[in-house]
């Protein structure tokens, strides 16, 4: 069994001319981590890797998580194939993980993060918000085996609040 954990990243701030990698969280999607993270807290188990897109928006978002679960820095990973739109792509990074990793939690973007919980997980839905935290439990003991798990938690930063 693996438990895979995806997290869009937290609102972004478009104030400044940067480029797209380089935008950081705005106050809300600080707020907004600090939210989802104590949410999930109760029903967090370690050990857990994290994986996060080199976006700064996705890193400050996974940072938040990685401080507040008190997980190690040997267990915290920035991924530059998570920097992507594309639910294929997002997919091939997952499949590489290590098959002795139980439970993953990615950090990443839209339309990839949305599409691949609809991929894999058992409910629809139309949009993964900013913040938006899916856990699907898959019946695999091979990342490279993924298919059609059930999705056991879903916050959002708007349910909580």
């Amino acid at each position: 069994m693996k438990r895979l954990i995806l997290i869009r990243h937290g609102k972004s701030s478009w104030e400044h001319e940067l480029p797209d990698v380089k935008r950081p969280l705005m106050e809300r999607g600080i707020k907004d981590g600090e939210l989802v993270a104590k949410a999930y807290e109760q029903f967090y188990t370690n050990p857990t890797i994290i994986w996060s897109s080199p976006a700064v928006r996705a890193k400050e978002t996974a940072k938040i998580f990685k401080e507040k679960l008190n997980i190690q820095d040997s267990d915290f990973f920035i991924k530059t194939g998570l920097y992507t739109f594309d639910k294929d792509d997002l997919l091939k990074q997952i499949e590489s993980c290590d098959p002795q990793v139980q439970t993953l939690m990615v950090f990443g973007h839209n339309p990839a993060m949305t599409e691949l919980v609809n991929q894999l997980g058992n409910k629809y839905f139309e949009n993964i918000p900013t913040t938006g935290l899916t856990v699907i439990e898959l019946e695999t003991e091979n990342w490279k085996e993924l298919k059609k798990g059930k999705i056991t938690l879903n916050l959002f930063p708007k349910d909580l609040c």
